[in-house]
C-alpha cells in the first residue's frame, strides 16, 4: 500500500488461496473503496469499508455486506452525515476534552 503497511494481490492469488482453504470467497475490510465496497477477481473477492466520507475528506460512500441464506452477498451503501461542531479527536480525551 501507499502507507507501507499492506499487500496488493491479484485472482491468481486469491484462486490458490481460496483452494488451499477449501473457501469460495473472500471477504476483507478496511481499505478505502468509493462506493463502500468493490467486488474483484471474478467475483471471487470482495473488499468492504464501512466509513463513509474516511477522515472528513475522502467523499467515498460506507457500505455493510449481508449474507442472506442462499448465502448471496447483499449490499447496503450510505452516505456520510453531518457531525456535530466538535474540534477533532475531542472525544479521544474523554467527555472532558468535548468542553476545551
Amino acid at each position: 500500500s501507499k502507507r507501507g503497511v499492506g499487500y496488493s494481490f491479484g485472482p491468481d492469488i486469491t484462486e490458490s488461496f481460496l483452494k488451499l482453504n477449501g473457501l469460495q470467497l473472500l471477504v476483507r475490510s478496511h481499505e478505502v473503496k468509493d462506493e463502500g465496497y468493490l467486488v474483484e477477481h471474478g467475483g471471487k473477492t470482495i473488499t468492504v469499508f464501512s466509513a463513509p466520507n474516511y477522515c472528513d475528506s475522502m467523499g467515498n460512500k460506507g457500505a455493510f455486506i449481508h449474507f442472506d441464506e442462499t448465502c448471496e452477498p447483499k449490499f447496503t451503501q450510505y452516505e456520510a452525515v453531518p457531525h456535530p461542531n466538535i474540534r477533532p479527536m475531542a472525544y479521544a480525551a474523554g467527555m472532558g476534552g468535548l468542553f476545551m
